[in-house]
């Protein structure tokens, strides 16, 4: 799957062709545990369920009788909120039966509510929902989802049924409209290569949000709060805070709705970390551009730690505690180096130099990276 465009929109792929028929599948057999003995009466949603209503029908065992529906509120990428019916279904059709409404994917709740009002005046036993794609983040209403095949965050789909401006409904697989960001990534390397200040200039340069581990550390340390309390005897023994600290007191910054752009400085420490990283950022929508790692030799770093040691009153004050830290770093952060290699998103930078020769070099990667995004 490549991306594609559709008018002057550019899309990524983003649900592959068996991921949809393992829930068309599952749905049907859901359906049919519910209709039991019953025939069931289909009431497609036309023009976008179509495909899903098409290959349901093959996969649905029992009896059942499909109707068809229709209906607009979507303009472009946006829903009208306005919904019109444009055809109909005849009241004896669904009259005392069992009803199932088809819907390729339930957002807003706008068009459901819409559809749900109509048909209740023709008086059917019983009426259900059934949605291959479901935007629990977008939805505003009370009426309750019967069976859904696919909970997506709140993006705007095409493919397998569902268009952009009427292009796209034929694809096979599901495609995402791919979003102007910021790039969200990781400076990354040992202590001592200049990470923080690096990130805050780079913050400042590109109106990023900036998460640092060791600035949230310190300030809980400083507040004394349950969480500093616990963190500082981790960093006073030159090891690495648990992973439960360090998310407790960032899982609330990645949670923000303004956030635009984000610069991780400090964590992930470790492949687990990346990992929950990688899961918190999927349900906001948001995605790892990168992890853009600064390279210096380890003596540098060692001279570097013993200086900032006399004036920053942090425990890596002597040669020691720094070359345990160094050690620790070794063990169980560099490996998440090879995580998002594996993903092909690592870059590495000299990060030996004055601060300007290194932010440059850096500002030069992350142009390369969004130029890489764009095509």
């Amino acid at each position: 799957m490549k991306r594609i465009q559709l008018h002057d929109k550019i899309f990524e792929p983003y649900i592959d062709k068996n991921t949809i028929a393992q829930a068309v599948s599952n749905l049907a057999k859901k359906i049919e545990e519910y209709a039991g003995s019953d025939s069931i009466v289909f009431i497609v949603v036309l023009k976008g369920s179509f495909i899903f209503a098409a290959d349901l029908a093959k996969q649905y065992t029992k009896e059942a009788v499909f109707e068809f529906y229709r209906l607009k509120s979507y303009e472009g990428t946006y829903s009208s909120g306005n919904v019109n019916i444009l055809v109909d279904i005849e009241a004896d059709l669904i009259k005392g039966k069992r009803v199932v409404v088809l819907e390729d994917i339930v957002d807003t709740g706008n068009t459901l509510e819409k559809i749900m009002s109509e048909l209740a005046k023709k008086q059917p036993a019983d009426l259900k929902i059934a949605t291959l794609f479901y935007k629990p983040n977008a939805y505003k209403k009370d009426i309750p989802l019967d069976f859904i095949g696919i909970e997506i965050p709140n993006v705007f789909i095409v493919g397998y049924g569902l268009d952009y401006d009427e292009l796209g409904r034929n694809l096979p697989e599901i495609y995402r409209l791919k979003k102007e960001k910021m790039i969200d990534f990781i400076l990354f390397g040992p202590p001592g290569a200049g990470k923080g200040t690096q990130a805050k200039i780079i913050k400042d340069k590109l109106g990023l949000t900036y998460i640092a581990t060791g600035d949230m550390f310190r300030n809980h340390i400083k507040n004394e709060t349950p969480l500093g309390i616990k963190a500082k005897e981790f960093i006073q023994r030159g090891d690495l805070v648990p992973d439960e600290i360090t998310i407790d007191m960032i899982k609330e910054i990645i949670s923000d709705p303004e956030v635009k752009g984000l610069i991780f400085d400090g964590f992930p420490r470790t492949v687990k970390q990346a990992e929950f990283l990688d899961k918190l950022m999927s349900e906001k929508d948001l995605i790892i551009d990168a992890l853009i790692a600064l390279d210096v030799p380890e003596e540098l770093l060692v001279n570097r730690l013993l200086e900032r040691g006399k004036t920053s009153g942090r425990s890596d004050d002597n040669e020691e505690t720094i070359k345990y830290r160094l050690q620790q770093y070794h063990t169980k952060t560099e490996p998440v180096k090879e995580y998002y290699q594996n993903q092909g998103k690592y870059y590495e930078v000299d990060g030996v130099g004055s601060i300007e020769e290194v932010n440059q070099r850096l500002l030069d990667v992350i142009s390369k990276i969004k130029l890489r995004d764009r095509t």
